[in-house]
């Protein structure tokens, strides 16, 4: 799990996400373009990735289907769990409830079909979105984003409780529902540690090419990472997850995720 600045969350519409028809945007000769803003002839591609090398697509639409339905029950059961995690984190320290984080989300873009010239002003990996989680540390301003480590003086005592049973990560449901994530996915990274891990490993872009989720094979099968041999084999792992996804692999690590979570293993 990643420390970083946490800032309140302000009131977010939250939109049933869903399969995305691939566009074509071409932006105006001498118009100012964002760096989140898609330049001449930038392909995207659906939800639906194409498998490599090939040039046949894989529906992914029963595992979203699933994503969404266990997103929906997962919040209509938790609520009240979360109105008392709520009211915790708020007696309990300074600072808001819940914290929004950029990370790196899904790249549609077909791999091949343009110069990089021609690809975004700024390529961050992906389509970079807010992550919500509930607050697990003192509000502190910080500048760095790095990854958290045992007995972090930055996480509070309710953070600690949250940490240990992935309570922290309930919010995400509703990143499930917007789009931004599913439920099963390699787990998305923040922005500067995405660009210094993918320049350490040529594979690890390969991991956006599906929507990232809150829980992964990687996160059921491995423990936290201490050292750059552990990220090659969580990328290992979600290279694999991506290679064999669908409906019944998704069920599978669902269903591993709460023995985790019961046993207090792995890293999610």
């Amino acid at each position: 799990m990643l420390g970083s600045t946490e800032e309140t969350a302000t009131a977010t519409a939250f939109v049933l996400g869903g399969s995305v028809k691939a566009a074509k945007t071409r932006s105006k000769r001498g118009s100012a373009v964002e760096p989140t803003d898609v330049q001449e002839d930038v392909v995207f591609q659906d939800p639906e990735v194409w498998a490599e090398g090939t040039h046949e697509r894989r529906p992914d639409g029963g595992r979203r289907l699933l994503n969404i339905a266990v997103a929906l029950v997962g919040i209509v059961l938790t609520l009240p769990l979360m109105a008392v995690i709520a009211l915790a984190i708020r007696l309990s320290s300074k600072g808001p409830v819940i914290f929004k984080q950029e990370r790196v989300g899904i790249d549609r873009r077909a791999s091949g079909t343009t110069p990089l010239k021609d690809r975004r002003a700024q390529d961050r990996g992906g389509r970079v979105f807010t992550i919500y989680k509930f607050r697990t540390m003192y509000d502190r301003k910080a500048n760095a984003q790095v990854w958290s480590r045992p007995g972090d003086p930055r996480v509070t005592p309710v953070g600690r409780f949250l940490r240990a049973y992935r309570l922290d990560e309930l919010p995400q449901l509703f990143n499930v529902l917007r789009g931004d994530m599913n439920v099963v996915g390699p787990r998305p990274e923040q922005p500067k540690i995405f660009t210094r891990l993918s320049g350490r490993f040529s594979r690890y872009k390969k991991r956006q090419k599906v929507l990232p989720g809150i829980t992964g094979m990687a996160q059921v099968r491995l423990p936290y990472d201490q050292n750059m041999d552990d990220v090659r084999r969580k990328v290992d792992a979600d290279l694999e997850y991506i290679e064999k996804r669908g409906f019944w692999t998704d069920v599978k690590i669902m269903i591993s995720t709460v023995k985790v979570l019961l046993f207090r293993r792995g890293s999610l």
